[in-house]
């Protein structure tokens, strides 16, 4: 049967409401989208908004991101503003993404800033931004990381910008992490995405001597510990041989316990044995 044919038939199963009917609901959402044509937003749209079965509503909403062209960008965009289930929104946020039309982004934008929104949907919409890539999505999540005051969402955006690579993302990270006038803990997650990022390993050596604060001169000697390159081990040497603070030598000590570099145990045992 072609998919003009069974359309109709499909959208009186969808309109049935019994309990017994939501297996055939799921299946039926499925049926519909996979046949495509005019109107199959509308249809998904309906049984997103009104199905009983919260599966119905998640599968109709899911198939949306299967479905091409700005129609369905709208129906999602529509579902965000209206929909007051969690999991719907959620299944939206996941669809909008999966769609590449400045639309389904400008949608995605205005669902991250929503201050009446809880923070997991918020992140989930930064989440799916940064996972889009692009030099305009980068560049509109750290314009954002300004406006934004709740740390769990500033710290959502220093994750993100450190998953789309770029060496403007990575110069963007270490100048936060520089900057003092932003917390401690923001500063330290921006440290951290950095150096599990691109950020060349000479600039976070040179930042040990630019920071002289204890709590982020200890997280630097974690993002070397993480570290491959040899110049990372030649840091913690230093640090562990150097540092007038004791307790930061012995972190440095403890992160060269932990490496594979033949040059740290040597050194460990010259350090042990110094009288």
């Amino acid at each position: 049967m072609n998919a003009d044919r069974a359309r109709p038939i499909l959208q009186r199963v969808l309109a049935r409401r019994d309990a017994g009917s939501s297996c055939l609901r799921r299946r039926a959402v499925f049926l519909v989208a996979q046949g495509g044509g005019e109107g199959v937003e509308q249809v998904l749209v309906e049984a997103a908004r009104s199905d009983p079965d919260t599966e119905v509503r998640e599968q109709a909403v899911f198939w949306l991101s299967q479905v091409e062209g700005e129609r369905a960008v709208a129906a999602l965009d529509s579902i965000l503003r209206s929909s007051k289930d969690t999991r719907v929104q959620e299944k939206a946020v996941f669809a909008l993404s999966q769609h590449e039309s400045p639309r389904a982004r400008q949608a995605l934008r205005a669902y991250a800033e929503r201050p009446e929104l809880s923070d997991d949907l918020r992140e989930k919409a930064i989440f799916w931004i940064g996972q889009s890539g692009g030099e305009e999505n980068g560049s509109y999540l750290r314009a954002l990381f300004g406006r934004l005051k709740g740390q769990e969402l500033r710290n959502k955006i220093l994750f993100s910008v450190s998953q789309m690579g770029g060496a403007e993302n990575d110069r963007w990270l270490l100048a936060v992490a520089r900057d003092r006038s932003q917390p401690v803990e923001i500063r330290k997650q921006a440290l951290f995405w950095a150096g599990q990022g691109g950020a060349p390993m000479a600039e976070l050596a040179s930042l040990y001597t630019t920071m002289d604060d204890p709590a982020m001169r200890e997280q630097l000697i974690f993002v070397y510990s993480q570290r491959d390159e040899p110049a990372a081990t030649d840091k913690l040497l230093e640090i562990a041989r150097r540092d007038p603070n004791p307790e930061l030598r012995k972190k440095a000590l403890f992160w060269l316990g932990q490496s594979d570099d033949p040059r740290a145990a040597k050194a460990l045992q010259d350090i042990i044995e110094q009288p």
